[in-house]
């Protein structure tokens, strides 16, 4: 009989890169009847994926309170046989389709406890003890689910410790997704950025390296909020810029297809240290050469392929020079694009780490 698996996000779109592009497409591939509950305008059917939808509430609070309720009522209407869900906020109601028989999966897409101590909307002298407690509840809850999908291997030594059943499913691009075989010659003497705009991502360092560098930078996203954008905008660096805003994945892999350099020198916090930006294998995966932070894992990665320069992401100088040797020395940038092109190919693709997901979800429905 198909199996049918329901997952779950009060938090992220429907369309999500790796909910829906990656696992529930991987699993529909599989032979699975596979739900997706999310936030959006109405009940649909995209790519042979159901797609439940629930009401869009925008007030943080408000949603962490009533929607995780309002995606666990939908969740049993549809009585699957797996669940798996996406959100910290949803580990309550994971607790409660544990209670009613059910089996459950927790995808850990973050390291909660670490990155609840740079979120800027949590005051600085309760996050200590926020953090605490979520490491503590997160602890508590994984031992009773029937198993645990970490996005990095750091998270997934914490979580193997907990529940014998964790697997490392890592958010590596799908093999040609961001490709475009586009000529070295005709692509633009520009730098690129794709993500989420933010200081913790590194902008304000990035945009003051325009200053100091001949080259335009192609930024698509949403920044993090309308007091970041305001300043940024100011910096002299700013009349550099070619700012798209948040763009669907067509035009991400446009803008990649026509940059030299990608950029992802994030800041040194607890959270960005031991995380794989799937930025960084993007701009592997369109065979364009990186600059991204010295952190020692992202080093073994850009430098141990040869597909980029690692830097201090909180040197703006540093940033600059880095980007300026790939735009000045275009026959060697080119042949690391082409490395990390290879890496993906061999190493950093979503079809190898897809291979995790299903063999858990064999065990889990055994």
């Amino acid at each position: 009989m198909v199996k049918k698996v329901c997952h779950l996000t009060t938090v992220h779109s429907p369309l999500d890169d790796r909910i829906f592009y990656k696992e529930c497409e991987t699993l529909s591939e599989a032979g699975f009847d596979v739900v997706l509950i999310a936030r959006h305008e109405k009940d649909e059917v995209i790519d042979g994926i159901k797609i439940k939808a629930l009401p869009k509430i925008e007030n943080r609070v408000k949603r962490i309170l009533n929607l995780p309720w309002i995606a666990l009522r939908r969740a049993l209407e549809e009585d699957a046989d797996l669940y798996h869900f996406h959100d910290p906020e949803l580990i309550p109601a994971g607790l409660v389709l544990k209670l009613y028989g059910k089996k459950v999966i927790y995808d850990v897409h973050e390291d909660v406890p670490r990155t609840v101590l740079s979120k800027p909307y949590i005051n600085p002298y309760l996050a200590v003890g926020v953090s605490h407690f979520s490491e503590w509840f997160e602890d508590f809850s994984a031992k009773r689910f029937d198993g645990v999908v970490t996005a990095t291997s750091h998270i997934g030594v914490r979580f193997s410790k907990i529940n014998h059943r964790t697997v490392v499913v890592n958010n590596y691009p799908l093999l040609n997704e961001m490709y475009t075989p586009a000529a070295w010659e005709e692509r633009e003497n520009c730098v690129a950025y794709v993500g989420g705009i933010s200081r913790t991502r590194g902008i304000k360092e990035i945009v003051r390296s325009l200053e100091l560098v001949d080259t335009k930078l192609l930024l698509a996203g949403s920044f993090e909020n309308d007091e970041l954008e305001q300043e940024i905008k100011c910096m002299r660096g700013w009349e550099k810029v070619k700012y798209y805003g948040q763009v669907g994945r067509e035009k991400v892999r446009e803008i990649l297809g026509t940059a030299r350099v990608g950029l992802v020198t994030l800041h040194p916090t607890k959270s960005y240290v031991e995380s794989m930006p799937v930025k960084m294998f993007e701009y592997m995966s369109a065979g364009i050469p990186v600059v991204a932070s010295n952190f020692p894992l992202w080093k073994e990665i850009v430098e141990g392929n040869n597909c980029g320069i690692c830097v201090d992401p909180l040197n703006h100088k540093e940033i600059a020079n880095a980007i300026e040797y790939l735009l000045e020395h275009s026959e060697e940038a080119k042949g690391m694009g082409e490395n990390g092109r290879r890496a993906v190919l061999c190493k950093y693709n979503w079809d190898l780490a897809a291979q995790e997901l299903l063999k858990l979800y064999s065990e889990v429905l055994l």
